[in-house]
């Protein structure tokens, strides 16, 4: 799983639980590390303390012999005392002469390790050579660490009698059962605080991306068409409120930039509208004008063909001023919104009457009940479907041998559904997102308007008007409304 495709409440919620986890390692870490110093500085004042108290002890006794005190009379002199400090003191002593040769030794065995018998030369130089006459060497022999103190014994003159060594035994077992009972309780704290700080977290994450999300859910909801309402967000913080801030600004913006937009469009509408309708209105006056020319030329009172002759040309005006006639309806009717009439009306009988002015006989009607009661207006529901039906008549090619318009009427939950299918050419993909547009046709003749029209009423009432088609196989028009409208309420 990447953490870029992770949501910001997922990233919070992680971010928190790891610096949770993190800290506690941490922590130990330290405390582990904080546990070793200590065992090191105890044992370093541990073997210093001894060292002077056996000091003392050794003093005591080269101050109470009888023996004259030299190196030669060490062996001598703590033949008997060195076990008895050693015994005092638990720690073992061994005493060289100043070469380095051992001289006596607290240590009970019957045979010594040749080690043990002279000093090397390092620690000898290392004795000599150093401001406090005082040498440590620290070694790990089976597991185990040793710290083996050298230093020099004097006598009374403060003149070196003999080199004391302190073989000594870093025991940490007392420390490690302190830090391991330690870490044991740390752990469980930690396990509490990781606990809690899931819930925490997942609260925490909650509420900072709660207002983010709603941010993002109106975002989402914006639409240039439609009016987007404001965030309204109380107690929120300064980051959060300035991007709210842009967010309503940008709505303002957009709402304004909408209106321009619209009506521009509107503008740029009417502008083509009115290029179309003279288009339209200056094909019949063409032949118009020439046949008026024609018979002005020709006319002749004493033609005995001058009756049929106006006649013809009477026909033709008529011809050309029905056409004009019809494009002004079109338009008149384009441009008149739907009544804003509902009634209750059986859609299965209206559809059924709007199908009898049509006398193609490859028409047929199938309705899944005998009544569908909705809200409509009458009049609209009628044009619906004749210039659906029609849109279909003349989308079939002349030499189709077996045409068929199916117009079926059903329910579907709270919708009422009217289909319109056809076998014709259909609609090429050219064409299918400019086909409710006004104007727009891909016949030689009339204005366009039929489909804009339809979607105008059926929109109005609540409803949708879709379309499936195959290229050169048939359209079907589907056309949805509910059986109350909202808006006609």
């Amino acid at each position: 799983m990447k953490i870029k495709k992770l949501s910001l409440r997922s990233r919070i919620f992680i971010a928190m639980i790891l610096l949770v986890f993190l800290a506690s390692i941490l922590i130990a870490a330290v405390t582990i590390y904080q546990y070793n110093e200590e065992a090191r500085d105890y044992h370093k004042e541990r073997l210093e303390r001894k060292e002077k108290a056996i000091r003392k002890s050794i003093d005591f006794t080269i101050q109470e012999t009888t023996y004259p005190v030299t190196t030669e009379n060490v062996p001598l002199i703590f033949k008997e005392a060195i076990f008895d400090i050693d015994a005092i003191h638990n720690l073992q002593i061994n005493l060289y002469d100043l070469e380095g040769q051992l001289l006596v030794s607290s240590k009970r065995t019957i045979q010594r390790d040749t080690t043990e018998l002279c000093l090397d030369a390092e620690v000898l130089n290392a004795l000599s050579n150093t401001l406090e006459h005082r040498h440590v060497i620290k070694q790990v022999e089976n597991g185990q660490t040793f710290q083996s103190s050298y230093s020099y014994i004097t006598d009374e003159r403060f003149k070196n009698l003999a080199i004391l060594n302190l073989p000594y035994l870093e025991n940490d077992d007392f420390l490690n059962k302190e830090l391991n009972e330690f870490l044991l309780r740390l752990g469980y704290a930690y396990l509490a605080m990781i606990l809690a700080a899931i819930v925490f977290a997942y609260f925490i994450s909650k509420y900072i991306t709660k207002s983010l999300k709603t941010i993002s859910d109106k975002m989402n909801e914006t639409r240039l068409e439609k009016r987007n309402k404001k965030i309204q967000i109380d107690s929120t913080s300064e980051e959060i409120e300035s991007l709210v801030n842009s967010y309503n600004s940008m709505i303002d913006e957009l709402e304004a930039s909408a209106v321009k937009l619209a009506t521009s469009e509107r503008e740029q509408a009417w502008r083509e509208m009115a290029k179309q309708v003279a288009h339209e209105i200056k094909n019949p006056l063409t032949p118009m004008r020439l046949s008026v020319q024609s018979f002005q030329r020709k006319f002749n009172p004493e033609d005995k063909n001058i009756d049929q002759k106006v006649q013809e040309f009477s026909n033709t005006l008529i011809q050309q001023i029905d056409t004009m006639s019809s494009i002004a309806s079109a338009f008149s009717n384009f441009a008149k919104m739907p009544a804003q009439k509902s009634e209750e009306l059986d859609v299965v009988y209206i559809v059924r009457l709007a199908l009898d002015i049509f006398n193609e006989h490859y028409i047929s009607f199938e309705a899944e009940e005998e009544e569908i009661i909705a809200k409509f207006d009458r009049t609209q529901l009628i044009r619906v479907v004749t210039n659906l039906v029609k849109n279909s008549i003349q989308a079939m090619p002349k030499d189709k041998i077996d045409p068929r318009i199916d117009v079926k009427v059903f329910t579907d939950g709270d919708l009422v559904k009217i289909t319109v299918k056809d076998n014709g050419s259909g609609i090429s993909d050219e064409t299918k997102s400019k086909i409710f547009e006004p104007k727009f046709t891909t016949k030689t003749s009339g204005m366009g308007l039929g489909l804009a029209m339809v979607k105008n009423i059926v929109e109005t009432f609540d409803g949708s008007i879709t379309f499936t088609t195959r290229d050169g196989k048939g359209t079907t028009f589907t056309v949805a409304f509910p059986k109350k409208s909202t808006t006609m309420e």
